[in-house]
C-alpha cells in the first residue's frame, strides 16, 4: 500500500483575516523641484516701447498686461515676471539679456530662488 502525504484540510474561520501582517509598498516622496522668480529691473536708457516688446514675445503676455508690468518696473524699479524651473528662469535670463545686448538696450533680467 503507497502512502501519501497527509494532506492539510484548512479551517474556513483561518482565512487570515485578522493577519496584520499585510505588506504595503510604500513609494518615497518625491520633492518639488524649487521654483526661481525672474524679475527685470528698471533703467533710465531702455524705451518702455522695447520692454513691453520683451514681456510679450518671451513671457507670453498680452499687451494690456505687458504694458501694466512695465509700468510696475519703471515706477517699482523692478518686477517679478514669472516663476520658472531653473531651467526655465535660466533660458529666459539669456533670453532677454541676449535680445537686449543684440538691440543695445542695458535692459536687466536676473533671477533669484523663491
Amino acid at each position: 500500500m503507497a502512502k501519501f502525504p497527509a494532506m492539510m484540510i484548512s479551517d474556513p474561520s483561518d482565512d487570515n483575516e485578522g493577519d496584520a501582517s499585510v505588506i504595503t509598498e510604500t513609494r518615497p516622496k518625491t520633492a518639488r523641484p524649487p521654483l526661481y522668480k525672474v524679475m527685470l529691473l528698471n533703467d533710465d536708457y531702455t524705451p518702455m516701447e522695447f520692454v513691453v516688446h520683451v514681456l510679450e514675445r518671451f513671457f507670453g503676455l498680452t499687451h494690456a498686461q505687458s504694458f501694466e508690468l512695465m509700468l510696475v518696473v519703471h515706477k517699482k524699479g523692478l518686477a517679478v515676471v514669472g516663476v520658472f524651473s531653473f531651467e526655465v528662469a535660466e533660458t529666459k535670463v539669456a533670453q532677454v539679456m541676449d535680445f537686449a545686448r543684440r538691440h543695445q538696450h542695458p535692459l536687466q533680467c536676473t533671477m533669484e530662488k523663491e
